[in-house]
């Protein structure tokens, strides 16, 4: 049978080793390292922080959020998870973790958001994004570490970049589904009754794609906490570095304890970021119509 390898190989392994480590190392090396330098203050700063606050005042905190925005029995559900988490002394290692979320899904909202505004009013931009995002949630998530560690090094964080690039595409494609799908017709209303673009953006299309746009939170925060679990591979800590050590030394009761805290704080983040979702969240309301509030007020002092 014909074979065309037999006759022409294309060498697509070399290529990539050539262009990494011919010109991406040695050209872009010191400019990767500085990409790291925010997400590491912002990481220390969230670490810290979990750390130093009680084990009791946080679990509260967090019951608190999860009665206000679920309800009841997710609160308790939360006081007995953290309760858990901390008498199998896991505590600290859980914090890290939660750390490496909050700054995770932080740096993918600050960019994501914008991005996937900018591609709803854009066409053309949607085409060109579209692939890229196809390519970065279809790459596995191992195949991210070794350019990752060639580029920033190990530690924690390289393990949140690698983290941010795997978990970016869902919040980029709600944030277009929702603003795409506000109706027309009260877009026209708004620029009708003399709205400018901005105006229109911030008080009618971001509240009626609020629900679209927190589902994509919701998604890329599932996907950072697989991708910091992931990332202990080449040393960002938490629970995922309890994990890789059971697995290592065939501590089938250290994985499991990592895992099940790993479980319960992914159970306590998707709830309370779904309840964030629904409809009739008045918590969410609160929040965007401060945000929009204090736009509103930045542009009467700047007229």
């Amino acid at each position: 049978m014909f074979d065309p390898s037999d006759y022409l190989t294309i060498p697509f392994d070399d290529w990539v080793n050539h262009f990494v480590r011919g010109f991406l190392v040695p050209n872009f090396r010191p400019f990767f390292r500085a990409l790291q330098v925010p997400v590491n203050e912002v990481l220390t700063a969230f670490d810290s922080f979990f750390n130093w606050m009680p084990m009791l005042v946080t679990m509260v905190i967090f019951a608190l959020i999860a009665w206000r925005v679920v309800g009841r029995s997710m609160a308790i559900i939360t006081v007995l998870g953290f309760l858990f988490v901390d008498l199998i002394q896991l505590w600290p290692d859980t914090m890290t973790t939660l750390a490496m979320i909050i700054t995770s899904v932080l740096f993918c909202t600050i960019i994501g958001v914008p991005v996937g505004i900018l591609v709803a009013r854009s066409d053309t931009g949607w085409k060109i994004i579209r692939p890229i995002l196809d390519i970065m949630q279809t790459v596995p998530s191992f195949v991210y570490l070794v350019p990752i560690v060639m580029l920033f090094g190990v530690g924690m964080a390289p393990g949140i970049i690698a983290t941010i690039i795997f978990a970016l595409p869902p919040i980029i494609r709600m944030t277009n589904l929702g603003i795409r799908n506000v109706r027309k017709d009260l877009i026209e209303a708004a620029e009708a009754f003399g709205a400018t673009g901005s105006q229109t953006l911030i008080e009618v299309q971001i509240p009626l794609a609020m629900r679209t746009i927190m589902a994509g939170l919701n998604q890329t925060l599932m996907l950072a906490m697989s991708m910091v679990v992931i990332a202990a591979l080449i040393g960002a800590g938490g629970l995922g570095q309890v994990v890789n050590t059971g697995l290592g030394r065939l501590d089938v009761g250290g994985a499991t304890a990592g895992g099940v805290g790993i479980v319960i704080l992914a159970i306590v983040l998707d709830r309370i970021t779904q309840g964030f979702a629904e409809p009739g969240s008045s918590s969410r309301m609160t929040l965007w119509q401060a945000l929009a509030t204090f736009v509103r007020g930045q542009k009467t002092d700047e007229a």
